[in-house]
């Protein structure tokens, strides 16, 4: 079940992702690089080198989930990083912003494929 919200916590994995990794990898990187416990309920983020993937991971009730975006058209522009904290601080927005490829700037939207759609007739 898709249970992203914004009362969840976001954490974006400093630098690029190897993205042939699977979800128990993905794991691996969060305890190890991010020194953070999947387990918690907080949301994962990892962006590949060329900024064209994107995996989130998290817990949930019955089970590890894993969601992958891959941009047909277009890249991920990443938010600014927090030398203070050194992490990527994340939001709900952010992530939204992020996927859906919205800037400061209404007219200078970031390119992004939209799907073609068949009507169906009932």
């Amino acid at each position: 079940m898709f249970s992203l919200n914004d009362t969840m916590r976001y954490w974006l994995c400093p630098g690029f992702t190897d993205m042939r990794k699977g979800i128990n990898s993905l794991c691996g990187v969060v305890k190890e690089k991010m020194g953070c416990q999947v387990r918690n309920g907080d949301v994962f983020i990892f962006i590949g080198s060329n900024r064209k993937l994107m995996k989130l991971i998290h817990a949930e009730d019955g089970g590890m989930v894993m969601y992958v975006k891959r941009l047909e058209a277009g890249r991920f522009k990443l938010p600014k990083y927090d030398e203070k904290s050194k992490t990527y601080p994340m939001e709900w927005r952010d992530l939204v912003i992020m996927v859906e490829g919205i800037t400061e700037d209404p007219a200078s939207r970031l390119r992004r494929l939209r799907a073609q759609r068949n009507e169906y007739i009932i």
